[in-house]
């Protein structure tokens, strides 16, 4: 790993918010591969693998949570995917963020609220193992979480040179720019009539930030940019009416992408306001691209994992709502997400599509009370959710093999 920051001095910083907290803490790269930790950090946690979770959920969730304390400030609290709370500081390297230390896991809400809520959906089996391994994680208030992550944020504060790296990155970043565009502006001299305006680029261009092909987009917009100096002349003003046009293209494609579209609104109007404010060429191309590279990170940085603290806020509602009439709709407009998007974000995040997910915790309930012989089957539909018995039977038998009666037959009397 490229030395960007003192990793010595970030050891200590862990080590001593750990043992004054008794949280565990860990120091990771910006990639998530732990350098340090020290108590029970997520390193040690065993409950994501005994519920049988990929390691990898846990580390895009620790990046996406880095991203969001960089968007917001420095600090970050954030669920991890078996609902877990831990909270976050990003340290700044010479470019960009570097490094972080978590704090956590731990727990805002009592043990036993949280296995109620969280770990029905498990086997028996498994779900007694997580619950042995939960005595090693603190319960804590939300107010002292607040503070404690306060206190992190100030611990890392003094190691993050904001100023400088700032400095140092616009300067060596804006040389760059400038190579690209001069380059691609030679290019287009040599031809013997000034060309049109290359719509074929600016499709391919957005269509880039869609699929998520980071180098080409910024390949795409360096080049339209050199076709808008070129055709205006590189009259300032005419610059920056056809450059914020295309910041505004730029994110309308990161929406669709899957970018936050509040976030989205923001990033798009300081890039404006950074654009307009530009006294040359040269800084209207620099606050043009770094605009365009925050909407980009807000798509690819984290694409994998982006949404993980959306789809646990659905998963948990599900879990707590299951027996009301419960809607893809309903859930995107919770979490800020279109429909299609969280559709198929939820498949990609889980492996199962949402639907499918709803009628498993469903049955999974319907299970529990069939085992209740003074309970109607018709009761035991609608506690569950399902309106009509006859769709209820249908969609438990494609879960279990049995239809209800069967089912219940079976493991209350030990008959067929």
């Amino acid at each position: 790993m490229e030395k960007s920051f003192d990793l010595t001095l970030a050891r200590e910083c862990a080590a001593a918010f750990a043992a004054s907290t008794g949280l565990g803490c860990i120091v990771s790269d910006k990639r998530g591969e732990t350098l340090a930790e020290y108590g029970y950090g997520c390193s040690a946690c065993r409950i994501c693998r005994l519920a049988g979770r990929p390691a990898s959920q846990c580390v895009r969730a620790q990046n996406y949570s880095m991203a969001e304390a960089e968007r917001f400030g420095g600090r970050y609290i954030y669920y991890c995917p078996m609902g877990l709370t831990c909270f976050v500081s990003p340290i700044l390297g010479e470019l960009d963020s570097s490094a972080r230390i978590t704090a956590g896991p731990f727990l805002m809400v009592e043990k036993e609220d949280f296995i109620d809520c969280e770990l029905m959906a498990l086997e028996e089996e498994t779900r007694a193992r997580v619950i042995a391994e939960l005595e090693n994680v603190r319960v804590i208030p939300t107010a002292t979480v607040n503070q404690m992550s306060t206190l992190l944020f100030m611990a890392v504060g003094f190691m993050n040179k904001v100023s400088a790296s700032e400095r140092m990155r616009q300067v060596q970043s804006a040389d760059a720019i400038q190579g690209q565009i001069s380059s691609y502006i030679l290019q287009l001299k040599q031809e013997e009539q000034p060309p049109p305006y290359p719509f074929g680029v600016e499709r391919a261009f957005l269509r880039s930030i869609r699929r998520a092909e980071k180098e080409q987009a910024r390949q795409l917009m360096n080049e339209l940019l050199g076709h808008i100096l070129l055709a205006t002349g590189q009259q300032l003003e005419t610059v920056k009416s056809r450059v914020c046009e295309l910041l505004a293209l730029t994110g309308r494609a990161a929406v669709e992408a899957g970018a936050e579209s509040g976030a989205t609104l923001r990033l798009c109007h300081e890039g404006r306001l950074r654009i307009e404010r530009a006294g040359d060429i040269e800084a209207m191309c620099f606050a043009l691209s770094d605009a365009v590279n925050r909407l980009m990170d807000s798509v690819f940085r984290y694409a994998d994992m982006r949404h993980a603290h959306a789809i646990h806020l659905c998963m948990q509602y599900i879990e707590t709502h299951y027996y009301e009439k419960v809607t893809l709709e309903q859930l995107a407009e919770r979490v800020f997400l279109s429909p299609a998007y969280l559709s198929r974000v939820f498949k990609e995040e889980t492996g199962t599509a949402f639907n499918d997910h709803l009628n498993a915790v469903r049955i999974a309930k319907a299970r529990q009370l069939l085992l209740h012989e003074d309970l109607r089957v018709t009761d035991v539909a609608s506690a569950v959710g399902f309106d009509d018995q006859s769709y209820f039977t249908k969609v438990f038998r494609r879960f279990t093999g049995m239809t209800p009666l069967r089912y219940r037959a079976r493991y209350t009397q030990g008959t067929e």
